[in-house]
């Protein structure tokens, strides 16, 4: 009997002989490799299965020419169908490098439990489960704000351990290194709120109330909202990543092992810098987006400069940029944490500190939206 099983060249590679009515004898010829054609086993496993009368399984490679691990997976997939059967695998008719290499696989036999599936776990159980979860992150983000007021606490004692110098890079990666994004979004954001108050506007001949509307929106809302955002893109991603690569490389296991406070030497300052930055950045991208406002306003409706500088003057008062200045400095604050906390809390893989950027991004953001609509409520409640 047989089952050829040819190369490209035409060559049988595999022939399927019964010297014996308990005796499958299995030919190899020619070439093995992983380039040539793969050879299927299910002919020979179901052979096997098949028959119950064999029960020695032998194997010819009097004509194997080249071979690679190709032949090996192969081997060990015909030899472990032949042991669950009951069979006896005769492997005196295999070159000698491949028999060792088969002892070499068979020596450490497969954890009992390494093929398991794991099976899907009762609804009530996933419902518990991310319940501990969620309760663990929000202990673990609990205790990490009390040690940030801690270490907030002795900088206004005088007492905190960090260095002014990072403090100073910090604050110019925050602030001046940040403008020209922000300068490019706000103006943008100032051009998109004056198109949609236009479109609106024209059909009342009101065009000069495009200025209250960019000028309102940019000082109480769009300006801090834009800002942060970028920022938590920006910067509080960077934190991340920086104190996320300080765990994988066990720098700041090196700096508690020398008493140094993480909180205080490279939380403290990130914090600083941003909470001292974001209102400054607020200001200028009110201004950025008013001033992207006016060129729609005077490019394309009409109004002369000076028209739109006194309805900006008369519609937006020190009130209105007081109220987005506030919110940059929540934004500020949660995006500082953000960062920080999934920085600290990364793993020790590379992997780990992608994770952690990422989770610090949408930390960041959520965090935003969320204070931005507490306080929205609040100055309603005020009547700011």
């Amino acid at each position: 009997m047989g089952i050829p099983e040819k190369s490209e060249s035409g060559q049988t590679r595999l022939v399927l002989d019964r010297p014996r009515e308990d005796l499958l004898l299995v030919g190899l010829r020619g070439n093995w490799r992983i380039a040539d054609q793969p050879i299927p086993v299910d002919a020979i496993i179901r052979e096997i299965e098949s028959d119950p009368r064999i029960r020695i399984l032998a194997f010819d490679t009097g004509e194997l020419a080249e071979w690679d691990s190709s032949l090996l997976t192969f081997l060990i997939k015909i030899i472990d169908t032949g042991v669950r059967r009951g069979l006896e695998a005769d492997r005196t008719g295999l070159p000698e490098g491949v028999g060792r290499l088969l002892s070499l696989a068979s020596a450490v036999p497969e954890a009992t439990d390494a093929r398991r599936q794991e099976a899907k776990q009762p609804f009530l159980t996933r419902v518990g489960t991310q319940a501990i979860s969620l309760a663990a992150a929000v202990g673990q983000m609990m205790e990490f704000l009390g040690e940030a007021a801690i270490a907030f606490f002795q900088l206004v004692r005088g007492r905190a351990r960090l260095r002014r110098v990072d403090l100073m890079t910090l604050i110019q990666d925050c602030g001046a290194d940040a403008l020209p994004i922000v300068s490019l979004i706000s103006v943008l954001v100032g051009l998109i709120l004056a198109f949609v108050g236009a479109v609106q506007l024209r059909m009342f001949g009101a065009q000069i109330y495009v200025a209250d509307l960019v000028g309102l929106g940019m000082a109480r809302e769009m300006g801090a909202m834009m800002t942060a955002v970028i920022m938590a893109g920006r910067t509080g991603a960077a934190f991340a990543a920086q104190l996320g690569t300080m765990q994988v490389n066990e720098e700041i296991d090196a700096l508690q092992t020398l008493g140094v406070s993480p909180m205080e030497f490279l939380v403290l300052p990130r914090m600083l810098a941003l909470v001292l930055m974001m209102p400054f950045l607020c200001l200028y991208a009110d201004l950025m987006g008013i001033l992207g406002g006016g060129i729609v306003g005077v490019g394309m409706l009409g109004l002369s400069p000076l028209e739109y500088y006194h309805e900006t003057v008369q519609a937006v008062g020190l009130m209105d940029f007081g109220a987005g200045l506030i919110k940059g400095a929540v934004f500020g604050v949660l995006i500082a944490l953000s960062g920080c906390l999934r920085g600290m809390q990364c793993g020790r893989s590379s992997a780990a500190v992608g994770l952690a950027t990422t989770s610090a991004v949408v930390t960041g953001i959520v965090a935003i939206v969320v204070s931005d609509a507490i306080l929205t409520v609040i100055y309603d409640r005020l009547g700011i």
